[in-house]
C-alpha cells in the first residue's frame, strides 16, 4: 500500500512539475549593445592589455520591434511624443564611467534613454527614472541631460530597431539608433 502511495505522490508531483508553462516568446526581443563593442568577450582576449582596454564603459539594453510593414515614424512611433527607443521596458543605458551628455556632467549609474521624434531631428533625454515599462513610467521632472540631434536617411530599410556604439574620435562615442530608414546619432564624452 505505501509504494502505491508513493508512486501516486511522485506521479501528481511530476505533472505539477511540468504543467509549469513558460512565457510565450516575445516578438520583440531584448538585445544589448556594447561600448567597447567587444566588452562581452573580453576574457577569450589573451593579451591583458588588450583586454583591460576592452572594459565595458557603456552598455545599453532594449527591446527590437520589427517594421513588419508598418509605417513607423509617425504611426508606430508618435511624432513629438516621448518614446522609450525600442519596445516593452524601458530602453537603459549604464555608464560604467562619467560621462559628458549634451553638455551636461553625468556621473556613472543606470539611466533610461527617452527620444522625443520629430520629422527631421530627435531630442534624447537621460532619465533618472529606472525599471519602467514603456512610456507608462517616463517622468520629464526627472531627465538629467538632454540633447538634439538631426536625423538621416539610410538607402536600406532596417527591419528590426538596431543600436550600435562607436568612438567617432578620441574618448567621443556616438550611440547610433536605426529603425525603418531614419538613424540617429548621440554624441557622448567620456570622462
Amino acid at each position: 500500500m505505501k509504494k502505491i502511495i508513493l508512486t501516486i505522490a511522485i506521479v501528481a508531483l511530476g505533472f505539477q512539475v511540468n504543467a509549469q508553462d513558460f512565457a510565450k516568446v516575445d516578438k520583440s526581443g531584448l538585445d544589448a549593445a556594447y561600448y567597447p563593442e567587444n566588452a562581452p568577450k573580453r576574457a577569450f582576449i589573451k593579451d591583458k592589455t588588450k583586454q583591460a582596454e576592452a572594459a565595458t564603459k557603456i552598455r545599453i539594453l532594449y527591446s527590437r520591434p520589427l517594421k513588419n510593414g508598418r509605417e513607423v515614424f509617425g504611426k508606430v512611433v508618435k511624432l513629438n511624443e516621448a518614446w522609450r527607443i525600442g519596445a516593452n521596458e524601458s530602453t537603459e543605458i549604464l555608464f560604467l564611467t562619467d560621462v559628458e551628455f549634451g553638455g551636461t556632467a553625468v556621473k556613472a549609474g543606470r539611466y533610461t534613454l527617452i527620444a522625443i521624434p520629430t520629422e527631421k531631428e530627435w531630442t534624447i533625454k537621460l532619465n533618472s527614472e529606472n525599471d519602467g515599462w514603456g512610456n507608462y513610467s517616463y517622468d520629464a521632472t526627472k531627465d538629467i541631460a538632454s540633447v538634439t540631434v538631426p536625423t538621416t536617411m539610410s538607402d536600406k530599410e532596417i527591419e528590426a530597431l538596431s543600436i550600435v556604439m562607436y568612438e567617432k574620435t578620441k574618448n567621443v562615442v556616438h550611440i547610433k539608433i536605426g529603425w525603418d530608414k531614419t538613424i540617429a546619432e548621440i554624441p557622448l564624452t567620456l570622462k
